[in-house]
């Protein structure tokens, strides 16, 4: 049974809650005390691949660093890393070494984490990734594939070279790591099927004219369908770059396709973003049309039933199936020659480009630059080399697209990136972010997580507007039950618009939001981005719901807080901090002033039932039961008492009068709900352990649960003012 889960934000005041800012207790990590810094490098290291030919098309292996110059969009650039890869002395040099010899175990380079360090050894080997697209071949265009490529194993495949397989069906698969094994290379594509193929080629356009008669009423349009699948196969393109980019050397990608039908803006992003991870990570795509040499009679081929319409008699079904091969070809085309690489089109003979990636990859060089142009905008930069010996001629890829900072992100990438930091190993920790939860019963089944995330007011950039000081800040989170299931999740842009900004900077900002979630164990995490720079922060935590139904006596978490605000949005869910339009607003730091109230919420749970002949003893002070009685409680009811201590070490400083509770104050949560309110004017500042008192006298159970707490000096109302 799955966990149900309930995503709810609940803003009150204005926008945000505005605290007094106490000190940062911890900074954003799961364990207490516990600290974090992140390093962050602003340039980025440019690699060209460059290889050089001689007049009679040899290799040239003898050129230096001082040979070479590069041009930026016409500007000299400063090389600041040489290498020469030479992948034929492999070649003669005899058998590989065991140590980079044999399949790349779990854990090396594509099967590793983004994070991780490749531990595979690729010096002056040639990598070679092939990319078998099976997610719109029909079976005769899978088994050209896979022959293709054991041919080419079989036959072809020297010493230096390690390849790897990946699959893309219903999903993308790493069918083989980087090996030299040929047995093992034969074995993976042997057991691809003639069936791997789940029907992903494009659909109709709506239109019947020059389509096969199927006897349907009417041609499906098949528009959004055909845009989700082009984006399908980039995005899994992408996603290889990522892993792919951890060694420097030349990675080259054989793509196995039957062409990717582009259907509009959506995947032209796609495809720059693509290109851009290719080249950012050094892999040149050579695309392969495995539909071979192909011919389009004007009735349809054999196999095909008749075509509708007239177009047969015109010739318009030729031009329509010539016009759609060639832009299925366009995107394969742009990928290879924006990359490095080269496409093979309308050809039976497939082991072209088998041949052509080994000639580009036996012996290359490397160069390095930082780019002298600081701008971080995303734009195409062209890229130029030339060497000092005019009879030479080289091969390197055409230009690379600039990295983009914040402010030239476009929309969707400014998701993305809160999705990456999502899913990040290493937090960011631009922005501190601190979090605090308390779970509620609903049922036996479900109970609220209250989540409170708080930023403090002085890391939040002001921009004027319209006489007031605004600020947006972006919110995502997750919730993960075992570990990995996502059982909760949060989205949201807040905006915040205040009179003066020294309201928010002397003060915390807290966004109060929960999740229903069943027991258990689970893993939070949340992402806040503010929107002027694009600073980000992050925090994670371990949470744990318990089964209350195991417990002698059933009660909530306690809840502290200084504030109680109106509630303006009628929607509040499930919240039980909100009671008659009314936020209890949780002080997650538990510091305090002794100028404030003490807030206290808790709730008790199927309370027992018994007679009760002695008067209600409600106590009439602050500390008080919600609805608690004040007549004499009828014989057949409940009898819980609480009351709240204050402890230094072993010594009580302070104890509240009891309160009692004699009916259940919200019967459809079968719960007593007990809010207290205790001054803190009679305690000194200092450390105190906050002891709450609850007794069900009729049931014989009782719990104490103790929270720390913190009451600090008041800050004098003159320093206030000066701070403004």
């Amino acid at each position: 049974m799955g966990i149900p889960r309930k995503t709810c934000s609940i803003l009150t005041a204005v926008g945000l809650l505005l605290q007094a800012a106490p000190p940062v207790l911890a900074q954003q990590t799961g364990q207490a005390g516990a600290k974090e810094s992140r390093i962050q490098v602003t340039s980025e290291l440019v690699l060209v691949n460059v290889v050089a030919h001689d007049r009679k098309g040899n290799l040239v292996r003898d050129l230096k660093k001082g040979d070479f110059t590069v041009f930026e969009d016409g500007k000299k650039q400063e090389i600041s890393t040489f290498d020469f890869e030479n992948v034929d002395e492999l070649v003669t040099a005899g058998a590989a070494e065991a140590t980079i010899s044999g399949a790349a175990g779990p854990g090396t380079l594509l099967r590793s984490a983004k994070k991780a360090a490749p531990s595979l050894d690729a010096r002056d080997r040639r990598l070679i990734l092939l990319f078998l697209d099976f997610s719109a071949m029909d079976p005769e265009q899978i088994e050209r594939s896979v022959e293709a490529a054991k041919k080419f194993v079989d036959t072809k495949m020297q010493p230096a070279d390690l390849m790897a397989l990946v699959s893309l069906a219903t999903n993308m698969r790493v069918d083989l790591d980087f090996t030299d094994d040929k047995t093992k290379l034969l074995a993976a594509l042997t057991a691809y099927n003639s069936g791997q193929g789940q029907g992903f080629e494009n659909g109709s356009s709506g239109s019947a004219e020059g389509a096969a008669e199927t006897s349907g009423a009417f041609s499906a349009d098949d528009t959004d369908f055909n845009t989700f699948s082009a984006d399908r196969k980039l995005l899994a393109l992408q996603s290889l770059m990522q892993a792919l980019g951890k060694l420097p050397q030349k990675k080259s990608l054989i793509y196995f396709s039957n062409g990717i039908s582009q259907s509009g803006v959506d995947n032209q992003s796609a495809l720059r973003a693509t290109t851009a991870a290719a080249v950012k990570a050094n892999v040149s795509i050579y695309s392969l049309d495995i539909r071979g040499l192909q011919a389009f009679p004007p009735g349809g081929e054999a196999q095909s039933a008749s075509l509708h319409g007239q177009s047969t008699y015109s010739g318009a079904s030729v031009l329509n199936d010539l016009s759609g091969n060639a832009a299925s070809q366009e995107t394969l085309a742009t990928l290879s020659s924006d990359t490095g690489g080269k496409a093979f089109f309308d050809s039976n003979d497939f082991s072209g480009v088998f041949s052509q990636v080994q000639k580009d990859s036996s012996a290359y060089y490397v160069l390095g630059f930082t780019s002298n142009n600081p701008l971080k905008d995303g734009k195409f930069r062209r890229l130029k080399v030339q060497v000092n010996r005019s009879d030479l001629k080289l091969d390197f890829r055409a230009g690379y697209y600039a990295g983009r900072d914040f402010e030239h992100l476009n929309r969707a990438d400014r998701e993305q990136q809160l999705e990456d930091e999502l899913e990040a190993q290493l937090p960011r920790v631009d922005v501190p972010l601190y979090a605090g939860a308390a779970y509620f019963r609903q049922d036996d089944a479900h109970y609220y997580l209250a989540v409170s995330l708080v930023i403090p007011g002085s890391q939040i950039p002001f921009v004027t507007e319209k006489d007031k000081d605004n600020a947006t800040i972006d919110i995502i989170g997750e919730a993960l039950g075992g570990g990995k299931l996502r059982v909760g999740q949060l989205r949201d842009t807040v905006k915040l618009a205040v009179e003066s900004t020294q309201q928010v900077r002397r003060k915390n900002v807290q966004y109060n939001t929960g999740f229903v979630l069943a027991p258990g164990s689970y893993h939070l995490k949340f992402v806040i981005r503010e929107n002027q720079t694009g600073r980000m922060g992050s925090f994670e935590t371990d949470v744990q719901i318990p089964d209350l139904r195991k417990m002698p006596l059933k009660m909530s978490s306690v809840v502290l807080s200084s504030l109680r605000a109106p509630v303006t949005n009628k929607k509040n869910g499930a919240n039980p901090l909100i009671r008659d339009q009314m936020e209890l607003v949780p002080n997650i730091t538990h510091v305090f002033t002794p100028d404030q109230h003490l807030y206290l919420q808790y709730e008790v749970y199927d309370a027992a039932k018994g007679k009760n002949p002695a008067p209600a003893a409600a106590a009439s002070q602050k500390g008080t039961a919600k609805d608690a009685p004040a007549a004499k409680p009828p014989k057949d009811s409940i009898r819980v008492f609480t009351s709240i201590e204050f402890l230094q070490g072993a010594t009580k400083i302070y104890e509240s009068k009891p309160v009692v509770a004699n009916e259940v104050t919200a019967p459809e949560r079968k719960a007593v709900i007990f809010q207290m309110d205790l001054p803190l004017q009679a305690l000194k500042p200092g450390l105190y352990l906050c002891q709450v008192n609850v007794l069900d006298d009729v049931a014989g159970s009782f719990f104490f649960p103790r929270l720390p707490l913190l009451i600090r000096e008041a800050v004098p109302a003159a320093a206030s003012k000066a701070g403004d």
